[in-house]
């Protein structure tokens, strides 16, 4: 329904009615409400209702569905009676609330989950900023680093929720995240009201717009928070991090984010930061195409590659992967800094997303094929810089490898 938008209601025989502006007053089963609607949160379906008589706040709801509405009952209702405008509020309660949330080094503990190649450094700098942590891995000897720093090890992504007032979370792939966050021996299920989790994997929009609706109901709050800048930038402090979900809960964790980050924007509603992690990836995808296949270029017109590197990286065709891979590919290195089959699996998001938008990029659909066949051919844990090799290959070109 179009805001502004005009209509009849009659709930329950008793007249509900509210006129226009924030925080607009209605009458409901004979006591007066303040109706707060929680598009701010973005609950573009809950409404949170304050009774006068009693004080309390009251969780509800407003849903329309073929020219049927919906409002804090189970029963359907044919819309008639009084005329009523519906507008968009913020839900004052959840602001507040946001506003007063402290994120302190020294006083807020943070949970993390997930300490590979990304994780670790990136927990390391919120223990050296000052914060307590309690951490988790499927592989415990990863976490080794961390337990060295001071942090304290948990059995479960449940305990680390049970002890942590903000819980990060950085795995592979998306049903990774699902388990992690919405299991059964999840953060969500053990996440005291007032918590905050924060998804910093490259995962699926549509899996962070889930998580906010669900910690939502719970009282807990939930941002994504994917990261740009690879291993490299995760160890320096200079990663790029695309924030989804409540701007003021955004800007509570700023802490966090400076200890981990360089770049930190906000990007929008839940899943506005997945959303910008694609544009991301399918930037990086038709780019790494293209370094390699000039590094391929380089090398069979007997050029010496490290002179052409300081030729082209400072001019039109300079990008982070050449500056920061191609020096890696020439040395024949391809360890990770972001492995293949992650990227597999982010370009498969970003194509799905395409798809569902109805858009054709077919640049980022040869990029997927590529790496894909990089993978089949033993390469899913090798760097993304590792798609040389593939292409060497296609040209029957052996690239040397350190």
């Amino acid at each position: 329904m179009a805001l502004h938008q005009k209509m009849s209601l009659n709930v329950n025989r008793e007249q509900l009615s509210w006129s226009t502006g924030c925080g607009s007053l209605g009458d409901f089963g004979g006591c007066r409400y303040r109706a707060f609607d929680t598009t701010f949160a973005s609950y573009r379906s809950f409404l949170v209702f304050h009774n006068s008589k009693s004080g309390r706040f009251m969780r509800g709801f407003f849903a329309i569905e073929q020219g049927l509405v919906r409002i804090g009952t189970d029963r359907w209702l044919q819309p008639r009676g009084l005329c009523v405008i519906l507008c968009p509020f913020k839900n004052m309660r959840k602001q507040a609330e946001a506003k007063s949330m402290k994120i302190v080094p020294g006083q807020t503990t943070i949970g993390w989950i997930g300490t590979g190649v990304m994780g670790g450094s990136m927990c390391g700098h919120l223990i050296r900023a000052g914060f307590s942590a309690v951490v988790y891995n499927r592989t415990p000897v990863k976490m080794a680093g961390l337990l060295d720093l001071g942090a304290l090890a948990a059995r479960s992504p449940a305990e680390v929720a049970e002890q942590a007032d903000v819980i990060f979370t950085i795995v592979g792939f998306p049903r990774d995240v699902r388990e992690v966050i919405l299991g059964g021996n999840g953060t969500l299920q053990a996440a005291a009201p007032g918590k905050v989790l924060v998804d910093m994997t490259t995962s699926e929009p549509s899996l962070a717009a889930e998580i906010f609706d669900r910690a939502g109901a719970k009282g807990v709050q939930s941002i994504d928070a994917p990261v740009s800048g690879g291993d490299i930038g995760a160890k320096e402090a200079r990663l790029s991090i695309m924030l989804g979900g409540d701007r003021a809960v955004c800007d509570a964790l700023a802490p966090c984010w400076q200890a981990m980050g360089r770049t930190i924007v906000y990007q929008g509603s839940a899943g506005s930061g997945q959303h910008t992690k694609m544009v991301n990836q399918v930037l990086i995808a038709s780019n790494m195409i293209g370094v390699c296949e000039a590094l391929l270029y380089g090398l069979r017109a007997g050029l010496n590659l490290e002179t052409v590197l300081q030729s082209v990286s400072s001019g039109a065709a300079g990008s982070w992967s050449l500056s920061n891979l191609a020096p890696r590919c020439i040395g024949g290195d391809f360890a990770p800094g972001f492995f293949v089959e992650h990227f597999v699996k982010d370009m498969g998001i970003a194509l799905a997303e395409s798809e569902r938008m109805r858009l054709q990029l077919p640049g980022l659909a040869l990029a997927r094929e590529l790496y894909a066949s990089l993978a089949e051919h033993g390469h899913s844990k090798s760097g993304t810089q590792a798609l040389l090799l593939e292409i060497a290959r296609r040209s029957d070109v052996q690239w040397p490898v350190t």
